[in-house]
C-alpha cells in the first residue's frame, strides 16, 4: 500500500463526507459545518498549487474568522506543502487528536448483484436513503453536539451513498448471533463508492447490542457491496485511541495505512 493510495483515499474521505460549505483554497478544501464533525470544519490540505502558503493560510483564517469559528487544518502523512504541521506550529497552531487511515484490498469483484442477493448477510438490508430507524441508530453514536447538524451532514452525502442496516437476526453461521428477535436495526453504516475506493462511515451499534457482532455484519454487507461495485479497496478513518475498533477492522482485514491529526488556531 503506496502513498498514491493514501492520497487517493485523502481525496475520496474528502468528497465522501462533504461540509455544508467548501471552497478551493489553492488546492486545499476550506470546509465550514458550524458544528459536527471535525472532518467537516477543517480545512483538507490534501493538494495545494498556490505560490505563497503564508497567504493561503491566512485566507483560511479569513474564512473561518468571518464565520465566529475556529481555523483548523486536518494534516495527514500526505498533506501539502510537506513542512505543513510544522509551519503551523510556528503559527501558533496547537496539535489535535491522532486519527488513523485504514484499508483492506479487496479480491477480484463478482459479477452478480448483491443489493439483496446471498453475499449480504441474512440480517443485512440497504437502502439508498436512510430510515429513521437507521438514524435512530446511528445518532445513538454521536455526542450531543453533533447531533444536531447530523441530519444535514447525512443529507449532504453523495448520491451513490448506500446506507446499510443490520437488524437482529440470528446466523447459523455466526459464533456470536445477535440474541434480541425484535427486528430493530441495531447497527449501522454507509458506504461510497468512488471509483476503486470504497468507503466505510457512519458505524454505530445500539449500546444494548454491542459485542454481539452487528459492526462485522455491517462490514461484511459492505464489502459485498464494495465488490459487486468494482472497488479494489475498503477504507475507513478512526481515532487512534478507539483501540477496540482498530481492533475489529484489523480482524476484519484493515491495515493502518497512515495517520492524521488537526492543528487549531
Amino acid at each position: 500500500m503506496s502513498a498514491d493510495l493514501l492520497r487517493a483515499i485523502e481525496h475520496a474521505a474528502v468528497r465522501g463526507w462533504p461540509a455544508l460549505e467548501s471552497a478551493d483554497i489553492d488546492g486545499w478544501i476550506w470546509r465550514s459545518t458550524s458544528g459536527g464533525s471535525i472532518r467537516a470544519n477543517s480545512a483538507a490540505t490534501v493538494t495545494w498549487h498556490g505560490t505563497d502558503i503564508a497567504q493561503t493560510i491566512e485566507t483560511c483564517e479569513v474564512l473561518y474568522r468571518a464565520r465566529e469559528a475556529p481555523c483548523v487544518f486536518t494534516i495527514s502523512d500526505v498533506s501539502m506543502p510537506s513542512d505543513l504541521d510544522a509551519r503551523l506550529a510556528a503559527r501558533g497552531y496547537a496539535r489535535g487528536d491522532d486519527h488513523v487511515t485504514m484499508a483492506k484490498a479487496l479480491p477480484m469483484a463478482v459479477s452478480r448483484p448483491v443489493l439483496s442477493g446471498p453475499l449480504l448477510p441474512a440480517n443485512a438490508h440497504t437502502s439508498t436513503t436512510p430510515t429513521d430507524a437507521w438514524f435512530a441508530t446511528y445518532l445513538s453514536g454521536l455526542s450531543e453536539d453533533r447531533r444536531g447538524v447530523a441530519r444535514r451532514l447525512i443529507a449532504n452525502l453523495p448520491a451513490q451513498a448506500l446506507f446499510v442496516s443490520v437488524t437482529p437476526v440470528a446466523l447459523e453461521r455466526d459464533p456470536q448471533p445477535l440474541t434480541s428477535s425484535t427486528g430493530q436495526t441495531t447497527s449501522t453504516g454507509v458506504t461510497i463508492l468512488d471509483g476503486r475506493l470504497a468507503s466505510v462511515q457512519c458505524m454505530a451499534t445500539q449500546p444494548e447490542y454491542r459485542r454481539q457482532a452487528g459492526a462485522w455484519h455491517v462490514l461484511s454487507a459492505i464489502e459485498a457491496l464494495a465488490q459487486q461495485g468494482g472497488a479494489s479497496h475498503l477504507y475507513l478513518q478512526t481515532g487512534s485511541d478507539n483501540l477496540a475498533a482498530q481492533a475489529l477492522y484489523t480482524k476484519f482485514g484493515f491495515h493502518i495505512l497512515g495517520r492524521y491529526h488537526t492543528r487549531t488556531k
